[in-house]
């Protein structure tokens, strides 16, 4: 339904009955563009291009194409793999370990995006179990076609024959390359989500151990053979390698929090209930968690400003 702001003023051209059906698909490809590459910045860039070539189209070309959403799909998976074969190289070269942009719950999304705009509703992720970190995570150790595959198939349920045009492979294949994935998910050993009340529970906890600075009930509520995981990017302070161990990461964390003036903040991260550091008002890290019963099993902290942006309220 138009809103007032949507009817066209006395005299102007009648709005083109299909740009209506183009922009709609917008949040669709960003959903799936992010989930693909694991970072909202190039979704946005992604999802960017796909329109580029379709506006680039003659008004002849574009009403031949019988489905014009899921020409942008096509087309905005393939830039997807495209990207994420170079990523493979770049993240190579990466100082320490390169984590997935954390989101913030939908009532929190902060007014900044990658280019400086504020944040259009449509950009919005959708937060569900498939966006969690370790999920994300997992994601990352997937060949591209694995990847693209898994998700299209999987999570946005196109049939193989259409997650075939976009890998370019046969369907049989694209079968194949999703199976491959799942397998991979299996044998990650990711234990199954504990229920939000009780992922809640922990991070409540951890959050006010950490505040009090007390090493014994930080290390009670860490697995003892929890692993950290910390993103700078090279740009801030923050460990090039996994920490292991639970007092390991309990003093670890006690180092971070002797900065004056840093507050914890519990906020939902991808989904999930999480931390939020802050200094002077401005976000500095986003903490995800992996929890096991009463025990947090893995611990992801970005660090890096670039992957903030969409947390910073200035």
């Amino acid at each position: 339904m138009r809103t007032p702001s949507d009817q066209p003023e006395q005299g102007a051209e009648p709005l083109d009955p299909g740009l209506s059906a183009i922009i709609s698909e917008r949040r669709q490809l960003i959903n799936l563009a992010y989930r693909l590459l694991g970072s909202l910045a190039d979704a946005e860039d992604v999802v960017q291009e796909a329109y580029t070539r379709w506006y680039a189209m003659s008004r002849a070309q574009q009403q031949a194409i019988d489905s014009p959403g899921a020409w942008l799909t096509k087309v905005a998976g393939r830039i997807c793999l495209d990207l994420l074969g170079s990523a493979r190289a770049r993240r190579e070269s990466y100082v320490g370990e390169w984590l997935p942009e954390p989101l913030p719950d939908r009532a929190e999304w902060a007014g900044g995006r990658a280019d400086g705009r504020a944040a259009d509703p449509a950009d919005r992720v959708t937060l569900d179990e498939s966006v969690n970190m370790a999920f994300l995570v997992v994601l990352e150790e997937m060949t591209p076609a694995e990847r693209v595959a898994f998700i299209l198939h999987d999570v946005f349920r196109y049939s193989f024959a259409e997650v075939a045009e976009i890998v370019g492979r046969t369907p049989a294949a694209c079968r194949q390359l999703a199976t491959s994935a799942r397998r991979r998910i299996r044998e990650s050993h990711t234990p199954p989500a504990s229920p939000a009340a009780q992922h809640a529970k922990v991070v409540r906890s951890f959050k006010q151990a950490w505040e009090a600075q007390d090493i014994e009930a930080l290390v009670g509520l860490l697995d003892p053979n929890v692993t950290g995981f910390a993103d700078g990017g090279g740009l801030v302070a923050a460990a090039i390698h996994p920490v292991i161990g639970s007092e390991e990461i309990a003093r670890y964390l006690l180092s971070v929090t002797a900065v004056p003036g840093l507050t914890i903040l519990e906020r939902s991260v991808n989904g999930r209930p999480g931390l939020v550091t802050q200094l002077d008002g401005a976000t500095v890290g986003v903490l995800a968690f992996e929890i096991l019963e009463d025990r947090i099993t893995r611990c992801w902290a970005v660090r890096n400003p670039e992957k903030l942006r969409t947390w910073t309220t200035g």
